[in-house]
Formats: C-alpha cells, structure tokens, sequence
C-alpha cells in the first residue's frame, strides 16, 4: 500500500463542503419568500453584483464624465447606462437639458446656413408674425380681373341690343329698316360671346394664382427654420446603435426640387443629430461606430464641443451643403464595448479614444463572475425579486384590460387556448414568488455558469429562466415558485450550444454503450469535456471517450490525430513525459514507446489539458492490461504525478449525472473541490473514502437512490485506484514487468535478423 496523500484535515475540509447548502440557507434566512425582499429606491442599486462599477458611476455622474463599459453580453452594461441616465435626471436633469432652441435661417448664398441659439417662445413668437405677415402681404396681391374690358362688352352688347329692337319696329313701317335689324343683332350675339370669353379667362387665372405664388414664394423661403424645441424633444439620453454621420452630426435631406424656382431652401432641408440635441449619448455596441468609421468625427468633437453641420455626402442633394455657424456638442458619452473590441482602440491611434474617456471619465471593466459573499448572495434574491415584478408588469401590460372587463375566468378561458389544456378553476394570471428554496436553485445555477467559488454575473440568460419558472409554477396553480419549477425551467432554457451539447451527451450515451459491450475497457477511458456558449459565455459539459495504445519499439514519440489544438497536443507529450519519469524511477529498461491517443468521434476537434489525467490512465492501462471502470469520469491536468485544477468542472460533472447515461461516478482534481458545492444544493449527500481517497456521494433520485460518487484525487496514483482499482506499486511492478518482457521481445527480434 503506497503512502497516502490525505490528512485528517482534508477529510474535514471535504465534509465541510456537505455543510454547504446549510450555510447558503442561513445567508438567506432574512426571507421565507422573496414577497419580503424590498427594492431599493436607488436606481443604480437596482444594478447587482457590478459594485466597483457602481461606485465608478457614481463618481462620474459627479463630475459629469464620460464611461466606456467593457464586459461580456449580459453583464448589466445597458441596465447600468440607464441607471446612469436616471441618476442624472434627478440631481442634475434641470440644468442638463437644453433650454434653447436651435434655428436655422438663410445663409449667405443657397449652399450656407446661419445657425443660432435662441428662447423657444421668442423664436415662436417671431416665426408666428412672420406668417401672418407673409398672409397678409399675399391677400393684398390685387386679384386677376378683366372686369373692365367685361363691362365695355357689356354695354355695347345692350346697345346693339336697343338698336335691334328698335330697328325690328320701324321695319314695320319701314321694310328698309330690317337691316339694320339684322347687322345689330348680329353684332350682340358677338358681343355675348366675347363676354363669355373674357369670364372664361378670368376664371382661369384665377384658379392658376400664378402671380400669387410667385410673389410669396420669396418670402416664405426666408422665414427661420426651427430644427430643435426643447419643450418637445425633453429625453436626456440618445440611445445609438448603429452610429453615423447622419443620426450623430446631423446634415441636409435631399431635395427632388433642385432646379428651377421650386428647389427648397438648404436651411429647410437641415436637420440635427444627437450631439447638437441630446446632453448624454448611448453607444450601445461600440464596434457599430469603428465599423461605420467615424471614430475619427468622434474624437475631433469631444476635443473641440463643438462642430460644423456638413452636407456629408460626395454628390447629390446637400452635398454643398455647410452651416456658417458651429453647434455646441458638450456631451456625456457612455459607451459599451466587448474585450474585443478593447483590443481595437488600444492600438487605435495609439489609444486616443480611451485616453478622452479617462480624460474626463473612466473605463469601466464589468465583472463576469463575482465572489460568493454573503451580500452577493443576498444581491441575487434582490435580482429575483426584481425580475418577478418585471413579470408582473408585463402580465399587467398584456392582460390588464382583459381582467379589467372578464376578470380571471376570462384569463383562465383564454389561457386555455394557448396552452391548450385545461387549468384549475381558481387559476389566476399572476406573478408568483419564490421560495427560499427557488432561489437556491438560482444561485446553484449562477455558480455552475462560474467557477472557483464565484457567482456567474452574466444574468440575461437567466432572465429567461426566471420567466419561465413563473409560468410552470402558475401552470400548476402553485402559490410560489419552487425549485422544481426552476429546475424544469432550465430544462427549457437551453442556448444553441446547450442544445447542441444534449444531442451530443445522447449520441455518447449509445457510443459508450456500445464500446463497453464490445471491448474489454482496456485502454478505453471517459473522459470530460466542456464547450462554451459565445453569446452566454456558459459551458457545457459532454463525455469524452478516449482510446490509447502503447506500442514497443519503432519512434519514442505520442501520436494524437485528429482537429487536436497546441495545448492538447502539448498535454499528450506531458503524458508521455511523464510515464518516461515513472521507468527511469522504477529503473526499469526504456525501449522506446509509441504512444497513440484517439478522441472517439470527436469531430469538432479538442483543446485544452484536462485530458491529459484521462489519457495517462488510458495509457497506463493498454501497458499493464488493466481495465478502467467505464462507469466513472475523469478530468484534471496532470503535472509529473499531481492532478492539478482545470476549468468547467462543475458542468462537466452536470453532464454526466443524467442517470440515463449509465455513469456512477468521477474522479476530479483536489483544487476544484469547491466546484462541486453547488452541486449539493437541495440533494441528500454522503461522505464516502476509498484507499484514504476522500469523496461525497449524491444521490440523484429520491429516498436516497441513484447514488453518484465524486472522488477528489491529489496525484494520477488517486486516480489509478478509484479508475483501474490497483495502487502505485502495483502499477509500477506491473510496468517493470512489461518492460523487461518488450526488451526481451525486441533483443528476439534483433537476433533473428
């Protein structure tokens, strides 16, 4: 029996971690349900877990700086920007907003605007008697009228008509007379008809009032433009998410009358961005603006508060366009950003962005992941809080008025229909609390998306969680959510990664199978991995079968094919070196190995070192003929003979606990015990011992079935016990052995030569 690793203490400190979930209760014992957690009226403190940026904002709000907020999605880098905006809104909104309009008038030529700062009322007052002035001026326009020239035709019109009539009656006596007759009515009727003709043109001018419009177009051309009202446009806080010239600057709209005398006035064409009429701009994704190129524009206005309205185009409509004035642009810029994107404008000229940032403000570097504290702790059962309320604002938005007029029977009816199932009679459409149990489980979750103790920060995916925990618990008619309701909310919250790692866990569930009942475990090894979700940032672990083979002879060399990454191939030679330590230990005779590692199917290749435990044992057991326990895991990074700590461990045990999958164990760092904390939340837990190797055994179903034993190994000699169930000399004898006997093989086969 080798010399054990183990002490006392590390067996207290093991069945310490079982008196976990006992100490997260008692941090949470200030409620039974969250419907006694209260929210604070600060704004900013709505914002949890972000405490150092918190107090940053604070600061700059202050001193009316600028922030640039650097985190992964999900962080709370909008929520924070808000918060900001509501903060200033109350201590300094007054003086902040704008009070001045901003008028645009003619310039000196069609291409040139004057720009001006002036009182909403007086700019209103003035444009207003402009307008009546311009009525006026074009009602006093005499009216088109051939009156006149109508009247004359007129009046000879009646005399030819007198002098018919009276002609008519002396032809009576007079035959002769009836000529004249006939001459002077044909001379009325002509004159009728160029009556009618005169009326007809007059109307027809009239209608056209083309010397009105003329006349008043001038004056109308020359009346100010109003391009801002404070007392209309009153929002703090631009929000812009695909940053321009044209939604920031501002510029001149096309005009489709562009010749003539109908083409529209350029100071009439104006319009305004966000940094002549918002005090605080929103640069929601920082990346947009690098991409749209106008970092350049950027740093030049927050140098100089001030700017030049352009037409910005190269041809076209407005492109001449330039305003003889400059805007005021004193703005307060609060940006977000990815660590990406960091990288950018820190070799961007030569970081000019970050340094106006710090010039007057501070970058921002949001938390990820934070520390299990008990004030985080009690931060998380305020963000569950605040996130039922948000639930219930929304059933508010959406049902209010058919409660108002149905009441929740007619909820209950309509309900029916989307779900399609029948609902309790008494079911009502409301926000539920959760338990203290609930929100255990929230927690549990926070800290599987984290690692090293800490609580993951990223809390939009769980948002989603949260929501729909709230509808299984109202679909079951519960009075508050519980964790099993949270529980099966996970089971639905799944990201593309998440989803795409179940069906992987299920096609390994039959592999594994399969190789067990076809092999002798020889060689053969389950290992554990992990992939990430690039837009949460949480890991998902998966089975990862492994087969290796030592080979005498030929090239002292370890061969893992494959998409296999530089840290993994650089974990295969560690193995191999440190094998080659345990013959020059033993003293036993080296001939020259060939070491092959194949990654079972797995196609999307492999990187990282936490194979490289599972690989030696692999190795370890092709040599010594040993089979491995194909029923447990393992995961570690292995240096000389010690299992060091790796990353993901807590997902990675998650992924193989489906008691489906068959596995009944894993064997997993001493460093990354901690990690295995949440995983004993609202379960029943065990300390067990195997060859002085400590562990905790959870039981996965109820009254105590299903039992799921984690061993915490210091060396790979820990891992050999629990794995192969042989111990360091026997390995070590059983190597010696194998060795002499491929010398022996190889000095026959040299002799036969």
């Amino acid at each position: 029996m080798s010399e054990s690793h183990f002490n006392a203490n590390d067996h207290a400190w093991i069945r310490e971690l079982m008196d976990y979930p006992q100490t997260l209760a008692r941090q949470l014992d200030f409620f039974d349900d969250t419907a006694q957690i209260s929210i604070p009226e600060d704004p900013i403190e709505k914002v949890v877990f972000q405490d150092r940026a918190k107090a940053a904002i604070r600061k700059i709000a202050q001193n009316r700086g600028h922030i640039l907020m650097v985190g992964r999605p999900g962080t709370g880098k909008s929520l924070l920007a808000d918060m900001f905006k509501e903060v200033l809104e109350k201590s300094m909104g007054d003086y902040l907003r704008p009070t001045e309009s901003i008028v645009a008038y003619p310039g000196k030529d069609r291409h040139h605007i004057r720009l001006a700062y002036e009182s909403p009322d007086k700019i209103e007052n003035r444009i207003e008697a402009l307008n009546n002035d311009i009525v006026t001026a074009a009602d006093a326009i005499e009216e088109f009228s051939l009156e006149d020239q109508i009247q004359s035709v007129r009046k000879l019109k009646k005399g030819l008509l007198w002098i018919t009539g009276l002609t008519a009656v002396a032809g009576i006596f007079f035959p002769p007379a009836f000529i004249g007759t006939s001459l002077a009515g044909i001379g009325a009727i002509f004159m009728f008809m160029q009556e009618n003709n005169h009326r007809a043109q007059e109307k027809i001018q009239r209608e056209a009032q083309t010397g009105k419009k003329n006349t008043v177009k001038k004056i109308v051309d020359m009346v100010p433009e109003v391009l801002f009202d404070p007392r209309q446009d009153t929002e703090l806080m631009a929000r812009i998410s695909e940053p321009t010239a044209r939604n920031l600057k501002g510029g001149f709209r096309h005009d489709p009358y562009q010749s003539g005398t109908l083409h529209t006035p350029c100071h009439k064409r104006a319009f305004l961005g966000a940094h002549a009429t918002a005090p605080i701009i929103y640069l929601d994704e920082l990346k947009t603006l690098i991409k749209a190129g106008y970092m350049a524009d950027l740093l030049e206005i927050i140098q100089n508060r001030h700017y030049i309205l352009e037409g910005g185009r190269n041809s076209g409509s407005g492109s001449a366009d330039r305003s003889e004035d400059t805007l005021k642009a004193d703005n307060i810029f609060i940006a977000c950003c990815n660590h990406d994107t960091l990288a950018y404008l820190q070799e961007e000229g030569d970081g000019a962005f970050l340094s106006r940032i710090e010039d007057k403000g501070e970058v921002i570097q949001m938390e990820s992941a934070v520390l299990q504290t008990p004030e985080n702790i009690r931060q998380v059962a305020q963000y569950v809080k605040q996130e039922i309320d948000s639930v219930g604002r929304e059933f508010e938005s959406v049902w209010g008025r058919i409660i108002e007029k149905e009441g929740h029977a007619g909820v209950r009816v309509r309900s029916e229909q989307i779900f399609g199932q029948p609902l309790p009679e008494d079911y009502r459409l409301a926000e539920r609390d959760f338990s203290r149990a609930a929100v255990m489980e929230i927690i549990k979750e926070l800290r599987c998306r984290a690692s090293d103790g800490k609580l993951s920060t990223i809390l939009r995916p769980i948002n989603g969680v949260i929501k729909s925990a709230e509808f299984a618990a109202i679909l079951d008619n519960a009075d508050l959510v519980g964790p099993d309701h949270v529980r099966r909310a996970l089971e639905e919250h799944l990201s593309l990664e998440g989803a795409m790692s179940r069906e992987v866990v299920k096609h390994k569930k039959d592999l594994k199978k399969y190789i067990s009942a076809m092999s002798d475990s020889v060689g053969y090894v389950v290992g554990l991995a992990v992939i990430q979700s690039r837009s949460s940032g949480q890991m998902f672990g998966q089975p990862l079968p492994i087969h290796c083979q030592i080979n005498a002879g030929g090239a002292d060399t370890v061969i893992a094919p494959g998409k296999t990454g530089d840290i993994a191939k650089a974990a295969a030679q560690n193995v191999r070196a440190s094998i080659k330590k345990v013959f020059k230990k033993i003293k036993a005779p080296y001939v020259g190995y060939e070491m092959h590692v194949e990654y079972i199917q797995a196609h999307g290749g492999v990187e990282g070192d936490s194979a490289s435990v599972a690989m030696d044992i692999g190795l370890i057991s092709d040599y010594i003929k040993q089979p491995v326990n194909q029923k447990f895991g393992i995961t570690g990074s292995l240096t000389g003979d010690i299992m060091l700590a790796v990353g993901g461990v807590t997902e990675k045990l998650r992924a193989i606990m489906d008691a489906d999958l068959g596995m009944e164990g894993a064997c997993i760092p001493w460093q990354n015990k901690h990690d295995v904390e949440p995983l004993l939340i609202n379960t029943e837990v065990d300390f067990i011992q195997a060859n002085e190797v400590p562990g905790l055994r959870i039981f996965r179903g109820a009254d105590r079935s299903a039992p799921f034993d984690i061993y915490f190994c210091k060396t790979k000699y820990d891992a050999y016990h629990i794995m192969m169930g042989v111990d360091r000399e026997e390995v070590e004898t059983r190597m010696a052995a194998r060795s002499r006997k491929d010398l022996q093989f190889i000095k026959t086969l040299e002799s036969s030569k």
